[in-house]
Protein backbone atom coordinates (compact mmCIF):
# COMPACT_ATOMS: atom_id res chain seq x y z
CA UNK A 1 0.00 0.00 0.00
CA UNK A 2 3.48 2.02 0.51
CA UNK A 3 2.99 3.22 -3.54
CA UNK A 4 -0.14 5.18 -3.09
CA UNK A 5 1.15 7.26 -0.41
CA UNK A 6 2.36 10.44 -2.90
CA UNK A 7 -0.91 10.12 -4.75
CA UNK A 8 -2.57 10.57 -0.83
CA UNK A 9 -0.55 13.63 -0.14
CA UNK A 10 -0.85 15.21 -2.96
CA UNK A 11 -4.63 14.69 -2.72
CA UNK A 12 -4.75 16.16 0.64
CA UNK A 13 -2.47 19.20 -0.27
CA UNK A 14 -4.32 20.17 -3.46
CA UNK A 15 -7.84 19.05 -2.12
CA UNK A 16 -8.51 18.40 1.23
CA UNK A 17 -6.32 21.24 2.65
CA UNK A 18 -7.90 24.14 0.72
CA UNK A 19 -11.17 22.56 1.33
CA UNK A 20 -10.88 22.83 4.38
CA UNK A 21 -9.26 26.13 4.75
CA UNK A 22 -12.00 27.56 2.85
CA UNK A 23 -14.63 26.30 5.35
CA UNK A 24 -12.91 27.59 8.09
CA UNK A 25 -12.74 30.94 6.35
CA UNK A 26 -16.16 31.07 5.55
CA UNK A 27 -16.79 31.34 9.48
CA UNK A 28 -14.96 35.03 9.23
CA UNK A 29 -14.79 38.02 8.32
CA UNK A 30 -11.73 37.69 5.96
CA UNK A 31 -10.79 39.71 3.53
CA UNK A 32 -8.59 37.67 1.19
CA UNK A 33 -5.61 38.63 2.15
CA UNK A 34 -3.47 37.99 5.03
CA UNK A 35 -4.76 35.82 8.02
CA UNK A 36 -8.07 35.93 8.85
CA UNK A 37 -9.28 38.72 10.98
CA UNK A 38 -11.78 37.62 13.38
CA UNK A 39 -14.53 34.62 13.97
CA UNK A 40 -18.25 36.15 12.65
CA UNK A 41 -20.11 32.35 13.32
CA UNK A 42 -22.89 31.87 10.73
CA UNK A 43 -23.04 35.58 9.22
CA UNK A 44 -21.65 34.93 6.16
CA UNK A 45 -24.51 32.17 5.20
CA UNK A 46 -27.14 34.18 6.65
CA UNK A 47 -26.13 37.19 4.17
CA UNK A 48 -25.95 34.56 1.48
CA UNK A 49 -29.80 33.60 1.63
CA UNK A 50 -30.75 37.17 2.27
CA UNK A 51 -29.61 38.00 -1.27
CA UNK A 52 -31.88 37.92 -3.81
CA UNK A 53 -29.46 37.37 -6.36
CA UNK A 54 -27.94 34.74 -4.64
CA UNK A 55 -31.26 32.61 -3.71
CA UNK A 56 -32.09 32.52 -7.65
CA UNK A 57 -28.76 31.19 -8.29
CA UNK A 58 -29.68 28.56 -6.15
CA UNK A 59 -33.13 28.11 -7.91
CA UNK A 60 -31.69 28.52 -11.42
CA UNK A 61 -28.88 25.72 -10.67
CA UNK A 62 -31.83 23.37 -9.56
CA UNK A 63 -33.99 24.49 -12.79
CA UNK A 64 -30.83 24.19 -15.24
CA UNK A 65 -29.82 20.75 -13.71
CA UNK A 66 -33.50 18.86 -13.79
CA UNK A 67 -33.85 20.51 -17.42
CA UNK A 68 -30.58 19.57 -18.98
CA UNK A 69 -30.52 16.33 -17.51
CA UNK A 70 -33.58 15.33 -19.27
CA UNK A 71 -33.14 16.98 -22.24
CA UNK A 72 -29.46 15.70 -22.77
CA UNK A 73 -30.61 11.69 -21.59
CA UNK A 74 -33.02 11.34 -23.67
CA UNK A 75 -31.33 12.91 -27.03
CA UNK A 76 -28.38 10.92 -25.78
CA UNK A 77 -30.76 7.53 -25.48
CA UNK A 78 -32.89 8.07 -28.95
CA UNK A 79 -29.64 8.88 -30.85
CA UNK A 80 -27.80 5.79 -29.29
CA UNK A 81 -30.95 3.78 -30.00
CA UNK A 82 -30.98 5.17 -34.04
CA UNK A 83 -27.52 4.47 -34.21
CA UNK A 84 -26.76 1.02 -33.08
CA UNK A 85 -29.41 0.09 -36.46
CA UNK A 86 -27.46 -1.38 -39.43
CA UNK A 87 -27.88 2.12 -40.92
CA UNK A 88 -24.48 2.45 -43.45
CA UNK A 89 -23.78 5.87 -42.27
CA UNK A 90 -23.91 5.16 -38.42
CA UNK A 91 -20.33 5.35 -37.98
CA UNK A 92 -20.29 8.93 -40.11
CA UNK A 93 -23.51 10.02 -38.07
CA UNK A 94 -21.77 8.99 -34.81
CA UNK A 95 -19.07 11.25 -35.50
CA UNK A 96 -21.35 14.37 -36.21
CA UNK A 97 -23.12 13.89 -32.86
CA UNK A 98 -20.19 13.36 -30.82
CA UNK A 99 -18.04 16.24 -32.03
CA UNK A 100 -19.36 18.60 -29.85
CA UNK A 101 -18.32 17.11 -27.20
CA UNK A 102 -14.30 18.12 -28.08
CA UNK A 103 -15.30 21.53 -28.15
CA UNK A 104 -14.70 23.57 -24.79
CA UNK A 105 -17.50 24.57 -22.82
CA UNK A 106 -16.16 28.26 -23.64
CA UNK A 107 -16.08 27.92 -27.24
CA UNK A 108 -19.19 26.03 -27.21
CA UNK A 109 -20.85 28.69 -25.55
CA UNK A 110 -19.47 31.53 -27.57
CA UNK A 111 -20.45 30.14 -30.58
CA UNK A 112 -24.75 29.28 -29.17
CA UNK A 113 -24.31 32.99 -28.05
CA UNK A 114 -23.13 34.83 -31.75
CA UNK A 115 -26.02 32.44 -32.80
CA UNK A 116 -28.91 33.52 -30.48
CA UNK A 117 -27.69 37.23 -30.97
CA UNK A 118 -30.85 39.29 -31.90
CA UNK A 119 -28.66 39.45 -35.24
CA UNK A 120 -27.78 36.07 -35.06
CA UNK A 121 -27.68 33.32 -37.37
CA UNK A 122 -31.22 31.65 -36.00
CA UNK A 123 -33.03 35.44 -36.08
CA UNK A 124 -31.89 35.07 -39.51
CA UNK A 125 -32.68 32.45 -40.54
CA UNK A 126 -35.99 32.34 -38.91
CA UNK A 127 -36.61 36.25 -41.06
CA UNK A 128 -35.15 33.95 -44.24
CA UNK A 129 -38.24 31.58 -43.83
CA UNK A 130 -40.91 34.49 -42.96
CA UNK A 131 -41.00 33.48 -39.10
CA UNK A 132 -40.32 37.22 -38.65
CA UNK A 133 -43.24 36.41 -35.44
CA UNK A 134 -40.64 33.79 -33.63
CA UNK A 135 -37.55 35.80 -33.67
CA UNK A 136 -36.42 36.52 -30.02
CA UNK A 137 -33.91 38.23 -28.22
CA UNK A 138 -33.03 34.91 -26.97
CA UNK A 139 -30.80 36.18 -24.23
CA UNK A 140 -31.44 39.27 -23.41
CA UNK A 141 -34.88 38.25 -22.86
CA UNK A 142 -34.80 37.26 -19.01
CA UNK A 143 -37.79 34.59 -19.12
CA UNK A 144 -36.20 33.06 -21.99
CA UNK A 145 -32.50 33.26 -21.60
CA UNK A 146 -32.55 30.14 -18.90
CA UNK A 147 -33.69 27.45 -21.78
CA UNK A 148 -31.25 29.23 -24.28
CA UNK A 149 -28.37 28.12 -22.01
CA UNK A 150 -30.10 25.03 -21.50
CA UNK A 151 -30.12 23.90 -24.95
CA UNK A 152 -26.62 25.15 -25.43
CA UNK A 153 -25.55 22.59 -22.55
CA UNK A 154 -27.62 20.30 -24.06
CA UNK A 155 -26.24 19.97 -27.84
CA UNK A 156 -22.78 19.72 -26.17
CA UNK A 157 -23.60 17.10 -23.72
CA UNK A 158 -25.78 14.75 -25.87
CA UNK A 159 -23.34 13.24 -27.81
CA UNK A 160 -21.53 12.15 -24.34
CA UNK A 161 -24.42 10.25 -23.16
CA UNK A 162 -24.96 8.75 -26.34
CA UNK A 163 -21.79 7.24 -25.97
CA UNK A 164 -22.46 5.99 -23.11
CA UNK A 165 -25.89 4.18 -23.78
CA UNK A 166 -23.86 2.96 -27.09
CA UNK A 167 -21.49 1.18 -24.79
CA UNK A 168 -24.66 -0.08 -22.87
CA UNK A 169 -26.41 -1.05 -25.93
CA UNK A 170 -23.47 -2.75 -27.35
CA UNK A 171 -24.19 -5.63 -24.67
CA UNK A 172 -27.94 -6.22 -25.43
CA UNK A 173 -27.94 -9.56 -26.52
CA UNK A 174 -29.65 -9.55 -29.72
CA UNK A 175 -30.95 -13.25 -29.11
CA UNK A 176 -32.83 -11.41 -26.31
CA UNK A 177 -34.79 -9.37 -28.92
CA UNK A 178 -34.93 -11.32 -31.68
CA UNK A 179 -37.05 -14.07 -29.21
CA UNK A 180 -39.16 -10.95 -28.82
CA UNK A 181 -40.04 -10.04 -32.23
CA UNK A 182 -40.85 -13.36 -32.97
CA UNK A 183 -43.51 -13.17 -30.49
CA UNK A 184 -44.94 -10.17 -31.76
CA UNK A 185 -43.17 -7.31 -29.68
CA UNK A 186 -43.38 -3.94 -31.61
CA UNK A 187 -39.81 -2.10 -31.54
CA UNK A 188 -41.72 0.37 -29.09
CA UNK A 189 -42.22 -2.85 -26.93
CA UNK A 190 -38.90 -4.14 -26.92
CA UNK A 191 -37.26 -1.43 -26.27
CA UNK A 192 -39.74 -0.83 -23.24
CA UNK A 193 -39.23 -4.06 -21.68
CA UNK A 194 -35.63 -5.68 -23.02
CA UNK A 195 -33.59 -2.72 -23.64
CA UNK A 196 -34.09 0.07 -21.26
CA UNK A 197 -33.99 -2.40 -18.37
CA UNK A 198 -31.16 -3.94 -19.92
CA UNK A 199 -28.68 -1.20 -19.93
CA UNK A 200 -29.90 0.11 -16.67
CA UNK A 201 -26.45 0.62 -16.15
CA UNK A 202 -25.70 3.21 -18.37
CA UNK A 203 -28.38 4.57 -17.50
CA UNK A 204 -27.33 5.19 -13.53
CA UNK A 205 -24.11 6.62 -14.93
CA UNK A 206 -25.71 9.45 -17.42
CA UNK A 207 -27.61 10.39 -14.32
CA UNK A 208 -25.00 10.45 -12.33
CA UNK A 209 -22.35 12.50 -14.69
CA UNK A 210 -25.52 14.93 -15.89
CA UNK A 211 -26.76 15.99 -12.54
CA UNK A 212 -22.90 16.67 -10.63
CA UNK A 213 -21.69 17.91 -13.91
CA UNK A 214 -24.76 20.90 -14.48
CA UNK A 215 -24.96 21.71 -10.42
CA UNK A 216 -21.59 23.11 -10.75
CA UNK A 217 -22.15 24.56 -14.50
CA UNK A 218 -20.05 27.53 -15.20
CA UNK A 219 -18.33 27.68 -18.41
CA UNK A 220 -21.32 27.70 -20.96
CA UNK A 221 -23.04 30.46 -18.73
CA UNK A 222 -20.74 32.79 -18.23
CA UNK A 223 -19.59 32.28 -21.62
CA UNK A 224 -22.83 33.23 -23.35
CA UNK A 225 -24.46 35.33 -20.29
CA UNK A 226 -22.21 36.28 -17.77
CA UNK A 227 -25.09 35.39 -15.64
CA UNK A 228 -27.50 37.82 -16.97
CA UNK A 229 -30.02 39.40 -17.75
CA UNK A 230 -30.44 40.77 -14.20
CA UNK A 231 -29.18 37.71 -12.65
CA UNK A 232 -31.71 35.40 -14.79
CA UNK A 233 -29.30 33.02 -15.74
CA UNK A 234 -27.01 33.44 -12.64
CA UNK A 235 -26.34 30.07 -11.18
CA UNK A 236 -24.54 29.21 -7.93
CA UNK A 237 -20.74 28.62 -9.41
CA UNK A 238 -21.41 31.97 -11.80
CA UNK A 239 -22.32 33.98 -8.33
CA UNK A 240 -19.18 32.03 -6.27
CA UNK A 241 -17.05 33.71 -9.00
CA UNK A 242 -18.43 36.77 -9.37
CA UNK A 243 -18.72 37.61 -5.24
CA UNK A 244 -14.99 36.53 -5.02
CA UNK A 245 -13.47 38.06 -8.01
CA UNK A 246 -15.52 41.17 -9.42
CA UNK A 247 -16.85 41.86 -5.68
CA UNK A 248 -14.30 40.98 -3.68
CA UNK A 249 -16.50 39.49 -1.19
CA UNK A 250 -14.37 36.85 0.06
CA UNK A 251 -16.37 35.57 3.03
CA UNK A 252 -19.48 35.41 0.92
CA UNK A 253 -18.23 34.02 -1.92
CA UNK A 254 -16.77 31.28 0.52
CA UNK A 255 -20.20 31.04 2.21
CA UNK A 256 -21.96 30.17 -1.20
CA UNK A 257 -18.64 27.93 -2.33
CA UNK A 258 -19.45 25.86 0.52
CA UNK A 259 -23.08 25.27 0.53
CA UNK A 260 -22.31 24.55 -3.78
CA UNK A 261 -19.89 21.97 -2.43
CA UNK A 262 -22.86 20.59 0.32
CA UNK A 263 -25.04 20.76 -2.32
CA UNK A 264 -23.10 18.38 -5.05
CA UNK A 265 -21.81 15.99 -2.24
CA UNK A 266 -25.50 15.45 -1.06
CA UNK A 267 -27.18 14.81 -3.97
CA UNK A 268 -24.29 12.63 -5.26
CA UNK A 269 -24.28 10.80 -2.22
CA UNK A 270 -28.19 10.46 -2.39
CA UNK A 271 -27.91 9.52 -6.07
CA UNK A 272 -24.71 6.70 -4.83
CA UNK A 273 -27.34 5.59 -2.26
CA UNK A 274 -30.46 4.95 -4.53
CA UNK A 275 -27.75 3.25 -6.98
CA UNK A 276 -26.41 0.78 -4.57
CA UNK A 277 -30.03 0.29 -3.12
CA UNK A 278 -31.23 -0.86 -7.16
CA UNK A 279 -28.58 -2.72 -7.69
CA UNK A 280 -28.97 -5.13 -4.37
CA UNK A 281 -32.72 -5.45 -5.15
Amino acid sequence: MWFVIPAVLVYVAVVIAPNVQGLAYSFTDWDGFGAAASFVGIDNYRHVFADDNAVGSIVNTFVLTLLVTVGQNVIGLLLALGLNSQVKSRYLLRLVFFLPVVLTPIVAGYLWKYLLMPEGTLNAVLGSLGLDGLQQDWLGDPDLVLYAVCAAIVWQGAGYSMVIYLAGLQAVPSEALEAAAMDGAGPVRRTWSITLPLINGAIVVNLLLTVLGNLKQFDTVFSMTSGGPAGASETMATTVYKSAFLYLQYPNALAQGVLLTLVVGVIGFVQYRLTQRKALA
